[in-house]
Formats: structure tokens, C-alpha cells, sequence
């Protein structure tokens, strides 16, 4: 098989799938190096930017270089193929021996790049995916994405509220759930409280060294919360990659601002930072109010419990997340929030189309 010295993998990668990973793939495994260029337009919803670190976290041994690209589509006029050409040619500079692709321009492509054009798997025989069917029916085509592409489409639920209120209760309810519709559901995945974990530990700390210590002898300090804000953040992620279209977190770094009003009594900016880095798209504020408090060795808040929420839903509606509030007993709770998780993945994902080719 005929080996190259530069090749050259060019696309939208809107978003990135199986097609497009073999290609890069094949590609490489023909060539001395190889290059991607991502080419973007303005009107699409994913940024440039995420298309180019996702295929560089895919594909580390290639060099991917990103270009945008607002010129129209028109595989006939040939000054629409010059300023396309304009476009790629600052981008990748370099000489280039071979252009990959399984596009039927492949060859005026080579020919423009005075470059050998090589067609691989143009009837997508080995993956039947396509950029506009992932951007249809992204649940339909989750087996072909990779983690960080299933990460960034993820819709994300936050199960939060006041101590003892159930969020625990709440989150793995709803990843059972939702794992019982079985498919691509049966990977979802529950992300627990990251801060629980941290204050056994303060627990543990203390109790190593004064065996009698309780939990009314722990103190937090502020900078314990960005820690747990950013552990938490990065479970999720975690969790994201790994999981189906949905995941449920038990808390999240917006919670953990609450959290640190309701231990420290001021704001804390950089907790706050870090929340607002967030990628979550449903809050679900389980109420105080019908749900006894139970003192599981972790907890003195019971006549916080009040406060925290009505903090939770200002706080909530002043940051302009959607929220539902989850009242009444757990059947109900569980019952409103699968309503509001169905309502939230009826509306699809919102990918716009590309510009359209002219024909």
C-alpha cells in the first residue's frame, strides 16, 4: 500500500464520530505525518474551539489545526472553490502529498492541493453515521461518539436542596429510572456528593486525633469549598464521558456556593467561578417541607433547612437556571421530576444545519 509524506484530513467535524475517527485513523496510518483541518462556520452551534481539542484528545499523534470558513458551498463554481482553497492554504501552509476523504470532491479537492486524492470508505459501509444524522438524533448515534463529544452533549440534572431533603434519594431514583428504558438509557449514570465524602474525611482527621470528636467539632474554612466545587465538577465530567445522553448529579458547584453561605456566611467568589463554568441544564430543588430530618452524623442543620431553600430558589431564579421544585411525598417528587428530565430531552439538542450547498 502506496505511503505519503504529508496528508491532509479536512471536514466540519460537526460533531466529530466514527466516520470521521477512521478516516483520521487510516489517514495516519499512511503517511509520515498527517494534518486535520477542522473548518467551522459561524452559524453552527459548536465551537471551533471544541471541535479542535476534541479531535486533538482523540487523535494526539496528528496535527489539528482549526480554520473558519464562511464562504458558501458550491462544488461547481470554480471561484467559490478558490476562496475555500484561500481558506485551507492558510491554514495548512505546508505542502501536502495526499488529501484523504470519503466526499465525492475528494478528487477536485487533490487536484487543487496538486495532491494524490484517496477515497476511503465512501459508502460509510464500516460506520453509517453522518455529521447530519448525529445532529438529528444524537441519542440514535451515541455509540458512535467518543467521550469527550458524549460529554459536551450530555444533558446534565442537578438533584440539590437543604440537608436531609433527599437529594441522595432523589438522584439515584432517577438514574434507575432512567437506566430501566434499556439501550443507550441503561449506561446512565448518578454522581454523588462529592462534600460528603470531604467532611468524613475532616471527620476521620479529626477523630484521629481526639477519638471523641463529633461532628459539631468540624470546622470548614473557605478554601475547602472550591475543592470540593472542583472535585465535584470534575466527577461529573467523568461521569459525562462514560455515561448515556443523560446524567444525574447529586449536587454541583452552583450548590456548593450555597453551601459555603450556609457554613461561612458570606459568598465565595472563586467557588463561585468555578460554578459558573458549569455545564448542567436542569436543577431539581427538593423542598424541606414533608420530610422528616434525620441526623445521619453529618448533619446539625435541621433549623437551616427553611433558609437553604428559599436561598436555593432565589439563587436559582437570579442565575436564570431552570429549575422545578420537588414537593410532596417521593412518589410525586419522583413523578414531577421525570417530567420535568422528558420535557427537557423533547427539545432535542438545537444543532443548527450548516450553510447549505448550493446546487
Amino acid at each position: 500500500m502506496k505511503r505519503y509524506g504529508h496528508g491532509l484530513v479536512l471536514g466540519k467535524f460537526y460533531p466529530p464520530h466514527a466516520g470521521h475517527h477512521h478516516l483520521v485513523r487510516t489517514a495516519r496510518d499512511r503517511c509520515e505525518r498527517l494534518t486535520v483541518l477542522v473548518c467551522a462556520s459561524s452559524v453552527e452551534s459548536l465551537s471551533l474551539e471544541d471541535r479542535i481539542a476534541w479531535m486533538r484528545e482523540i487523535h494526539p499523534d496528528v496535527l489539528v489545526v482549526g480554520a473558519v470558513d464562511d464562504i458558501p458551498v458550491d462544488l461547481h463554481d470554480p471561484d467559490v472553490w478558490a476562496a475555500h482553497m484561500a481558506v485551507f492554504r492558510t491554514a495548512v501552509p505546508e505542502r501536502v502529498d495526499a488529501v484523504f476523504t470519503s466526499e465525492p470532491y475528494g478528487e477536485e479537492l487533490g487536484r487543487r492541493f496538486d495532491a494524490e486524492s484517496v477515497s476511503v470508505d465512501p459508502d460509510r459501509t464500516l460506520f453509517p453515521v453522518s455529521g447530519t444524522a448525529v445532529r438529528k438524533d444524537p441519542v440514535g448515534c451515541w455509540d458512535y461518539l467518543e467521550p469527550p463529544v458524549r460529554a459536551a452533549l450530555t444533558r446534565r440534572v442537578v438533584v440539590l436542596g437543604a440537608e436531609s431533603t433527599g437529594t441522595t434519594t432523589m438522584a439515584r431514583a432517577l438514574a434507575e429510572h432512567y437506566r430501566a428504558r434499556g439501550g443507550v438509557w441503561a449506561r446512565t449514570r448518578y454522581v454523588p456528593e462529592y462534600g460528603r465524602e470531604f467532611s468524613e474525611l475532616k471527620l476521620a482527621e479529626l477523630r484521629a486525633e481526639r477519638p471523641d470528636a463529633g461532628w459539631e467539632d468540624v470546622r470548614f474554612h473557605t478554601e475547602d469549598f472550591p475543592l470540593i466545587a472542583l472535585r465535584q465538577s470534575e466527577l461529573e465530567e467523568e461521569a459525562a464521558r462514560a455515561g448515556s445522553p443523560v446524567l444525574f448529579c447529586d449536587t454541583d458547584a452552583f450548590a456548593t456556593t450555597i453551601w459555603h453561605e450556609r457554613y461561612m456566611g458570606t459568598a465565595s467568589p472563586a467557588t463561585g467561578e468555578i460554578a459558573a463554568r458549569g455545564r448542567q441544564h436542569l436543577w431539581l430543588l427538593t423542598d424541606h417541607r414533608g420530610v422528616d430530618f434525620e441526623d445521619d452524623g453529618l448533619r446539625d442543620g435541621e433549623h437551616l433547612r427553611p433558609w437553604m431553600t428559599a436561598r436555593f430558589v432565589t439563587q436559582l431564579a437570579h442565575t436564570g437556571r431552570r429549575t422545578a421544585v420537588l414537593s410532596g411525598p417521593h412518589e410525586e417528587r419522583l413523578a414531577a421530576a421525570v417530567a420535568a428530565v422528558d420535557a427537557l430531552l423533547a427539545e432535542g439538542w438545537d444543532l443548527s444545519d450548516p450553510l447549505p450547498e448550493r446546487r
